[in-house]
């Protein structure tokens, strides 16, 4: 496949589970440990999903969701939550208020996260450069 995802979670454990499984099916992954350090990954990799914690240090996952959709460029890249935050008004926000593209929870499954990540890189519109 090739295509890169951008995880952004403060927990290195977490990180590390998902850069192993979507490393294992061919994808190229980049990890980022807070909000801040994920926009700077955002500028200086071009990635096609991005895989976002909420509750981070100095920048929240919500903030870092309405950064990039706020962005031309960006906009149309798609944002998949990935959080403990399982109360119907978080899923609510994150897809309707923060427009993230999909929403699941901690603990993961495997196949629920690998599925969902080729929906959305399937569902992606192509850029033409």
């Amino acid at each position: 496949m090739g295509q890169r995802v951008l995880v952004v979670d403060d927990e290195q454990d977490i990180r590390q589970l998902i850069a192993l499984i979507l490393g294992a099916t061919g994808y190229e992954v980049v990890q980022a440990a807070s909000g801040l350090e994920g926009l700077r990954a955002l500028e200086e990799h071009e990635v096609d999903l991005v895989i976002l914690d909420i509750m981070m240090p100095e920048m929240d996952g919500w903030e870092v969701c309405k950064h990039i959709k706020s962005q031309p460029r960006q906009k149309e890249l798609p944002v998949l939550i990935l959080t403990v935050r399982s109360q119907p008004l978080d899923r609510v926000i994150g897809l309707e208020v923060v427009h993230a593209d999909d929403y699941l929870t901690k603990p993961f499954e495997r196949r629920e996260l690998l599925a969902t990540v080729e929906r959305l890189l399937s569902a992606r519109p192509s850029v033409v450069q």
